[in-house]
């Protein structure tokens, strides 16, 4: 038998920690190769970490909510002789260890779960898990809770009653890591007879941790300009028909702003920059990060090399990370590289709006809804369809000089928008 130790991966080119939201096993378990041991938050992805070895948890280094360094132990396996050489143990002693090892881990539920049952009353038996060996997870809970409210609320748990409710407070103060400091001032906040505790996922404590750092170290500008998109508009009509009979997919606007977007990217170099503390660095590539929103939080992959693509290459680039995003398919590579964020906010009806910078890019653009207004167009008034694009800008980075260069490119490419100059394919 030999001891190994499982280290913090690193999730991503410039992730350097990751905190453990949520461990799967605990010590005394055993484990295959490539079971899910844990999941970790980064501030880009969130994931499971699959084990690198077959055998026994002895120890977990770290408990749930602990930031670690990349390369840093999280947990100490026991290794069966035979896993050097790759055999499988077999013994029916083994198997029979698996077994109970099975039945303990249904009932072995993570402190998120464990509030999720208290706030709604709910009986825990009564819920399939879908984790390792049958283990309840929080969105089998959620699941439990979408699909079957009825079915919830006949199933209470008449100790969980007699349970004191978590404080919003108390969750908060055992986040680790940057977040632990700024929440700390929110620990005597208390939650009241009828309110709804909401335990932090992984996902939203990364939301947080990445939304504050970005607001503390980066000095946001903030411009509008509004676009006259009648064209665009006719365009679009006349062509979405053929494109979804054709193509299998929606043509919508948004394809059309981000080809407007990476052409003035490529014109206008430094707002595709990120600051490096002693300098300025203008990336080569024009990676669009695009905010993308789940039920619960809210995640920004990447179109690699985004100015290659055509129109009708946006259009299924963003159907297919819109569905990795629902299907919750999204992976570590799936969220890195981005130069350049752009937040297509006018899907909701917002006609402004002021985005916090995707740290540690240099801006972020959203587009606002398209609605018809009355302007005054040759000393005339007409009803056009007219659109506000938002930008906030890093301004170690950026002044207001290239800001508006590079408004003014994009408003005079949508503008011109037609047949001719803007090929769908």
């Amino acid at each position: 038998m030999s001891e190994k130790q499982m280290t913090m991966p690193q999730l991503g080119e410039s992730v350097t920690e990751g905190t453990i939201s949520q461990w799967l096993v605990s010590a005394g378990d055993t484990v295959k190769k490539y079971d899910p041991i844990a999941e970790v938050t980064t501030d880009k992805v969130n994931a499971e970490i699959p084990s690198s070895f077959e055998g026994k948890i002895i120890k977990l280094h770290a408990s749930e909510g602990d930031t670690l360094p990349v390369g840093e132990p999280i947990c100490s396996i026991e290794i069966a002789g035979n896993e050097a050489t790759g055999e499988a143990e077999t013994t029916t002693e083994a198997a029979e260890s698996r077994q109970k090892t099975k039945q303990s881990m249904k009932k072995r539920y993570s402190p998120a779960v464990l509030r999720l049952a208290q706030e709604h009353d709910l009986d825990l038996e009564k819920i399939t898990g879908s984790g390792r060996d049958g283990r309840i997870t929080r969105k089998d809970v959620a699941r439990f809770l979408e699909a079957e409210p009825a079915q919830a609320s006949e199933n209470l748990n008449p100790a969980a009653g007699m349970q004191p409710a978590a404080s919003a407070g108390g969750y908060a103060g055992a986040v680790a890591g940057q977040a632990a400091a700024p929440e700390a001032k929110h620990s005597a906040i208390k939650s009241e007879a009828g309110d709804r505790v909401i335990p932090l996922t992984g996902v939203r404590r990364a939301i947080a941790a990445n939304m504050l750092r970005s607001k503390h170290e980066i000095p946001h500008a903030w411009t509008m300009i509004e676009v006259d998109v009648t064209n665009l508009v006719n365009y679009r009509n006349q062509v979405k028909n053929a494109f979804l009979k054709k193509e299998g997919h929606k043509l919508t606007y948004l394809p059309f702003f981000m080809k407007a977007i990476v052409a003035a990217l490529k014109e206008f170099p430094r707002m595709n920059s990120t600051w490096a503390g002693d300098k300025i660095i203008e990336k080569r590539a024009v990676n669009l990060s695009l905010a993308v929103a789940s039920e619960d939080a809210l995640y920004v992959p990447v179109i690699k090399n985004a100015d290659e693509r055509s129109v009708k290459g946006l259009a299924f680039a963003v159907d297919e990370l819109a569905a990795r995003v629902r299907e919750n398919r999204m992976s570590p590579d799936d969220m890195q590289g981005g130069t350049f964020t752009v937040n297509n906010t006018g899907s909701f009806g917002s006609i402004q709006s002021q985005p916090i910078i995707n740290h540690p890019q240099a801006a972020i653009l959203s587009i606002e809804s398209i609605v018809k207004r009355p302007v005054v167009v040759n000393n005339m008034i007409a009803i056009r369809d007219m659109v506000n694009l938002c930008i906030s800008i890093d301004h170690r980075v950026l002044d207001g000089l290239i800001t508006g260069r590079f408004l003014a490119r994009i408003k005079e490419l949508l503008e011109n928008v037609n047949p001719e100059n803007t090929p769908i394919y």
